[in-house]
């Protein structure tokens, strides 16, 4: 399933595209809907570039077709991104803990001006692998992340101190 998720921002880019390449933005974005147990477990910054490894857990609900064939307490992955400064570009990749034959997801981020603020269209491809629940899993995720994302851009402008 392809996606594209957009958010805006009050701060500007290159405020809002050095934020998600810090790791001291991450923890303060506990209690965000649908995502949980967010641990930074890695971070490594030169000049421009940032590379960041995260792990988050799903919190939201899922049908009962899809707990049938997915435990809702495993459903847990590290995002490792590449965060290139110079372009406002981050690459993502999602690494399963579990279910890694069943679930995979990459995209990128690209934050631009918009306005007196920014814009960051979030776009990628995710793919699980389920018998009968396999849309049904993607639209819960995209969604759930589209959720997480609307209430994460207020949390992000209010780290940026707006």
């Amino acid at each position: 399933m392809r996606f594209e998720l957009v958010q805006r921002f009050a701060h500007g880019a290159d405020a809002v595209d050095a934020a998600y390449a810090d790791a001291a933005l991450y923890p303060t974005l506990v209690g965000l809907p649908k995502l949980g147990d967010i641990e930074v477990l890695a971070h490594e910054r030169a000049d421009a570039r940032a590379r960041l490894s995260i792990r988050f857990g799903f919190t939201g609900d899922l049908p009962p077709a899809v707990t049938a064939v997915v435990d809702p307490h495993r459903l847990t992955w590290v995002q490792e991104t590449e965060h290139d400064l110079a372009t406002g570009t981050t690459t993502f990749r999602l690494v399963p803990d579990h279910y890694p034959d069943r679930l995979a997801a990459s995209g990128r981020a690209v934050v631009r001006a918009d306005g007196t603020g920014s814009r960051r269209v979030v776009s990628g491809e995710l793919k699980v692998r389920a018998l009968l629940v396999a849309g049904k899993v993607e639209q819960a995720i995209v969604s759930g992340l589209g959720e997480y994302l609307e209430a994460e851009a207020p949390a992000v402008d209010r780290y940026l101190g707006a």
